[in-house]
């Protein structure tokens, strides 16, 4: 194999992985440096038990760079012909020299399964189309972030939680899905808090809009309260990103002499209006989600200045959505939808009357509760006992 993969132009950062750039480095005749790269490549890919089959992980690779076409694709932007026929070209030039080793008896490299080895120009269409409507490089690959270094660090794909699971609070949803859907679609939309008590499916709900919604390039930021302060830095990088993304703050609650207060309602004041493609949404067990002390209640003056710095935060979010707690009909009409979802198997009298134990020996009712319940009541009738707690 001539060492032609040094001439790559617009897929050159796959040269930067450690696996493919000792493939590259595999002159004719070199078995020593070949040795090196199947070496490394089975440490890396070998240990799922499955065949690791290099055509298919230079596929992927190739698919998840971020590179001058994948964004101009994902911008909304046709990029040049010229950039095309460069891409087009790498393509081949990768074509090619994976082809040298395709019937090699010990290392997997079968290209004939591949659609860019088959045909770039068909390769080219299909991941254009992935680029324009889901997104490009680590956005297509992962629905989850964290902010470190000045940069956007996968976090995985959320916890790949559905709507379809979580019951009930069936308006609070649609209120939360229909802003969601006016920021995707670039019409005017609200920056959320979200409210209510523990195990209410606040967060599950965030997560959940992440999962339906991650076809039409939306993701997710996860900010902690110590970082409250970066989220502006946070939505500028974002900003040079086609996407769409969700700054997410779970469980919101900070001191009133919190320097972050300040940070976060300037974060969200107008902040639509600058950065049309990120929007704020917090979740927090409080309506007021500055903490007041017992002390604070002792002056009056205080105790007023401090329910005006409790609500001017609040107020900062257009679109308040209340998590209200579930009686004994809302909980039990929960914990029946679930055991259908699961096939437990119990009577409607045993299912209730577990259910109600159960919740009462953990302190009260909600739908984690709920789904705590029901998890233990399938893992019971898939080992054939009896539920126990």
């Amino acid at each position: 194999m001539q060492n032609i993969l040094t001439n790559l132009t617009v897929l050159r950062n796959i040269l930067n992985d450690e696996i493919f750039s000792l493939f590259a480095a595999c002159d004719d005749g070199a078995e020593e440096k070949f040795a090196a790269f199947i070496h490394a490549f089975y440490e890396k890919c070998g240990s799922d038990g499955a065949d690791p089959d290099f055509a298919a992980y230079t596929e992927n690779m190739i698919l998840y760079d971020e590179n001058i076409l994948s964004k101009s694709f994902a911008s909304g932007i046709a990029p040049s012909r010229y950039i095309k026929n460069a891409y087009l070209r790498d393509l081949s030039i990768i074509s090619d020299s994976l082809k040298t080793f395709d019937s090699c008896e010990y290392f997997k490299c079968n290209v004939k399964n591949f659609l860019f080895c088959k045909s770039p120009e068909e390769a080219l269409n299909k991941w254009s189309n992935l680029y324009v409507n889901v997104g490009y490089g680590r956005f297509l690959k992962y629905n989850a972030f964290v902010y470190e270094n000045g940069d956007l660090i996968p976090s995985g794909n959320g916890d790949d939680i559905s709507i379809y699971n979580l019951k009930d609070y069936t308006s609070e949803k649609q209120l939360i899905s229909d802003n969601i859907e006016s920021f995707i679609d670039g019409l005017p939309y609200s920056d959320m808090l979200l409210y209510g008590d523990m195990g209410t499916g606040k967060s599950s709900t965030v997560r959940a809009m992440l999962k339906k919604y991650s076809d039409r390039k939306l993701r997710l930021i996860e900010v902690g309260r110590k970082n409250l302060s970066q989220i502006p830095e946070i939505r500028r990088l974002a900003a040079l990103f086609p996407m769409k993304f969700l700054i997410f703050i779970d469980d919101l609650t900070i001191d009133d002499c919190d320097e972050r207060l300040s940070s976060l309602k300037t974060s969200i004041e107008g902040s639509s209006a600058v950065y049309k493609n990120s929007m704020i949404v917090a979740t927090s067990n409080r309506r007021h989600i500055v903490k007041e002390k017992f002390i604070d209640r002792e002056n009056d003056v205080h105790a007023n200045d401090l329910l005006q710095e409790q609500l001017s935060l609040s107020d900062r979010f257009g679109l308040t959505v209340m998590f209200s707690s579930v009686g004994k009909n809302e909980y039990l009409s929960i914990v029946r939808q679930l055991a259908s979802d699961k096939k437990i198997t119990l009577g409607d009298e045993e299912l209730c009357f577990l259910a109600e134990r159960w919740a009462i020996s953990k302190g009260g009712r909600s739908p984690r509760r709920a789904k705590q319940f029901i998890d233990l009541a399938a893992a019971a009738q898939i080992k054939g006992v009896n539920i126990d707690f």
